[in-house]
């Protein structure tokens, strides 16, 4: 795999010659809408297939996979357009492998919500180990309040890939309930009815496990979660279900504010199966513009987590999104409109722009100003920006990484994926 920035005067032949490549084969592993109005500082991943095959008469996925010793959801990451051909047609190519080693095996999470594009799913999961759906959420009593998610579900498992139950604390509002928090930590016979609620669905719906989501916890329920968490994992694990435990970005065992106080990175480490480090949202839609995700700020969260964590529970979250800021930012006032990182780029050759890349951040940027006469500048995620990210699964020898999330296609991120780790399957 080879990461290409676009130059001045560079078209997608020029840029094929020189990789001595095809044009065809970097539009196609790149997915580009639109190969003739490339951006500078646009970026291209090159591969170079070391086994092609060529279907003949009669061949099927399945044939093929067993014809070339691999499994279907291989040729599936290796040729991702192959979700949107239901049937193989005589002569096609179909990469088996492509050149280069990779540097490790891992898990791979992603977030979505129930109405996700069925066909962005397809196309998503034979590169994810889990999925999991947001959200279920629940009453101080104790009674979960459900989500209609048998869909997603049925199809996970038909490509191998295993669902996670998300419970949170969200509220209809939107926004994440320190009450309700507070009243099921705190009511040990509704806490135990939640866990027997979530055990009944999670057989019924055929989940794998769970993934336990409660931000904002006030600091006087730290205990009171270490001992929730601690109580669901005990009772789930006996009956053969995983249990995930999202956690705020901390950076210190005493940092201040309300949404890290509540998390005890040790203590929740030992007592959950997994943890995902919520390692985005440092651009945020309320807050200045900057990168979501810029990995400075990233390896601190990770340098502080894997003094309180086995590194194999960890999930690193990576982000799939892009913000727009209107400038100037004004404090309590602006609001930035979120956006597809696939999106930010045909935004941007919209505008005619150049595309930036903050080294400190490892992130792109652009700026341009709007037809209404406005400044504005874009915050997103490329090709040089994820493999940054997941490079550091393999050097802090994490388990995996968890997407939020899947719900906007990004195809220079599963490519770059599939260059660098094998995925490993749980079902």
């Amino acid at each position: 795999m080879v990461i290409h920035v676009v130059n001045q005067g560079e078209t997608i032949y020029s840029i094929a010659s020189d990789y001595d490549t095809t044009p065809n084969r970097i539009i196609e592993d790149n997915e580009l809408t639109n190969p003739n109005n490339l951006v500078v500082g646009q970026t291209l991943v090159i591969l170079y297939p070391s086994n092609i095959y060529t279907v003949v008469e009669g061949d099927t996925l399945l044939s093929v996979a067993q014809k070339n010793n691999v499994s279907v959801i291989t040729l599936l990451q290796n040729n991702p357009g192959l979700v949107d051909f239901p049937y193989l047609y005589v002569g096609q190519q179909i990469v088996i492998e492509y050149e280069g080693e990779k540097v490790g095996t891992m898990e791979v999470n992603g977030y979505l919500y129930p109405f996700i594009d069925t066909e962005v799913l397809r196309k998503t999961l034979p590169f994810l180990t889990y999925i999991t759906v947001f959200t279920y959420g629940f009453t101080p009593e104790g009674e979960l309040i459900g989500i209609d998610d048998e869909k997603v579900i049925q199809l996970a498992r038909d490509y191998g890939v295993a669902p996670l139950m998300l419970i949170s604390t969200l509220t209809s509002e939107g926004s994440f309930s320190n009450v309700l928090a507070n009243q099921i930590l705190n009511d040990i016979e509704a806490q135990n009815r939640l866990i027997d609620n979530i055990l009944v669905n999670l057989k019924e719906k055929q989940y794998y496990g769970l993934d336990i989501d409660f931000e904002y916890i006030y600091p006087d329920d730290r205990q009171a979660y270490i001992n929730f968490i601690q109580n669901v994992t005990i009772k789930l694990n006996a009956e053969g279900f995983i249990v995930v435990v999202a956690l705020a970005p901390k950076i210190s065992a005493d940092q201040p504010g309300l949404l890290y106080e509540g998390h005890d990175y040790g203590a929740i480490g030992a007592a959950a199966n997994n943890v995902l480090l919520m390692t985005y949202e440092w651009g945020y839609t309320y807050g200045p513009p900057m990168a979501v995700a810029p990995i400075n700020k990233v390896r601190e969260v990770l340098d502080y987590a894997v003094t309180e964590i086995d590194p194999e529970k960890i999930f690193m979250g990576v982000p799939n999104y892009a913000y727009d800021w209107t400038l100037p930012y004004v404090r309590g006032e602006s609001r930035a409109r979120s956006l597809s990182n696939v999106a930010a780029v045909e935004q941007a050759a919209e505008y005619g722009v150049v595309i930036n890349f903050d080294e400190l951040a490892k992130a792109p940027y652009y700026n341009y100003t709007s037809t209404e006469g406005t400044d504005h500048v874009v915050w997103f995620e490329d090709a040089r920006s994820i493999n940054a990210k997941l490079l550091l699964v393999d050097e802090y020898g994490f388990n995996g990484a968890s997407y939020w999330n899947i719900m906007k296609y990004f195809p220079q991120n599963w490519v770059v994926l599939n260059s660098l780790y094998n995925i490993r399957k749980v079902l």
